[in-house]
């Protein structure tokens, strides 16, 4: 048996090496119209919304803030660790991640480092702290019982604005 060592560069490539004949021998042979893929609901969330604090300005000086998370994978955050921007300067970390998870922000669809390395510090850092919440729990809500009369309620810890949580 043959080793291969991996990297997140090639793994696409490897993928596709080793994928069936008889896939590529049918996508060759009639090519299938374009359908969405298939989403499986077993009841969990995997996209988040958010709203900016400030908002991303684009070129045409457009103010986007809403905006949709996704929860990140292993993948998500094994692949900036072998980007070479990140081992030259670790705090690009963060960028590339958010990057890779955000899947759209205002009417951008294709959120790469670029955007997020534009937007505002007060943003980013929202960003950052939306990413820890919903990548813990996968929620941004938590029990919590009142000291007073001891009973149970559900907090939305996001909060509806920077400094409200």
């Amino acid at each position: 048996m043959r080793r291969r060592t991996v990297t997140a560069g090639n793994l696409e490539e490897l993928l596709q090496a080793t994928a069936p004949a008889q896939a590529s021998e049918q996508a060759v042979a009639a090519p299938a119209p374009a359908a969405p893929p298939r989403r499986e609901d077993h009841g969990l969330r995997t996209e988040f919304e958010f709203e900016l604090p400030r908002g991303y300005v684009d070129d045409e000086g457009t103010v986007h803030r809403h905006g949709t998370m996704r929860l990140a994978t292993a993948r998500d955050e094994l692949r900036p660790q072998i980007d070479l921007r990140v081992k030259e300067n670790p705090a690009y970390l963060s960028v590339v991640l958010l990057s890779q998870v955000i899947t759209q922000l205002g009417s951008i669809t294709d959120v790469h480092a670029g955007v997020v390395e534009r937007m505002y510090a007060t943003d980013v850092a929202f960003l950052q702290d939306f990413y820890r919440r919903i990548n813990s729990e996968g929620h941004t809500r938590a029990a919590v019982t009142c000291p007073h009369c001891e009973g149970g309620f559900e907090v939305d810890l996001s909060g509806g604005r920077l400094g409200e949580s």
